[in-house]
Parts: C-alpha cells; sequence; structure tokens
C-alpha cells in the first residue's frame, strides 16, 4: 500500500517561496560557504525564515539570488556592491515589466 502525500506537502514541492533548504545544503546548491549566505542575508538581500530550532532555511528564489551574487563576487565585485547591483537589476525588471503592461493597448479600445 503505498501512501499519498497530502495535497499541501506536493504543493510546496512547485512552490519557488517555500523555504526548503537548511544553510548546508543550499551553500552547496550554489557553489558557496554558509559563510557567504549569512553575508547576504546581513546586507538585507534575502532574509532566510527560521526553522522552530532557529536554523536558517531558503527557497529557490532566495538561491537564485544568492547565486547571482555570487556569479558576480566570483568575478571580482564586492558582496556589498554586488548585492546592490542584483537590487537594481530586479528593480530594472519590474520598471520594464510595469512599461510594457502599461503600454499594451486596453482591451476593447
Amino acid at each position: 500500500m503505498t501512501m499519498e502525500p497530502p495535497s499541501h506537502a506536493i504543493d510546496r514541492l512547485d512552490d519557488d517561496d517555500y523555504p526548503a533548504y537548511t544553510m548546508g545544503r543550499a551553500a552547496e546548491m550554489i557553489g558557496a560557504t554558509p559563510g557567504f549566505l549569512r553575508a547576504v542575508g546581513e546586507a538585507r538581500l534575502i532574509t532566510p525564515l527560521r526553522s522552530e530550532g532557529g536554523h536558517r532555511r531558503y527557497s529557490r528564489y532566495q538561491l537564485r539570488i544568492a547565486a547571482r551574487v555570487r556569479e558576480l563576487v566570483d568575478g571580482g565585485t564586492p558582496i556589498e556592491a554586488a548585492c546592490r547591483i542584483v537590487i537594481l537589476e530586479d528593480q530594472l525588471e519590474e520598471a520594464l515589466r510595469l512599461n510594457e503592461e502599461l503600454r499594451r493597448p486596453a482591451p476593447g479600445g
């Protein structure tokens, strides 16, 4: 007899914002150290959730952000500047998306 996981557990597997990864696993996934993830958190670029035991937990979305910072740091950018660049890239992407949305003709118009 196979057990079916609860539907909310299945939903979390596809949730980019679900804090599924421990600090060690998250660091391993992006090829960084736990100290690097702490530094990105101290720069307030990402804020990991905490488990009941107080351990940091990261989502896939947060790991994508941290991986981008790591790319910049690996290229010689100081971590504080890399975090600021990622923030500005995100703001630019959002502004471009809103601009495109505003340029679309209104339905029926």
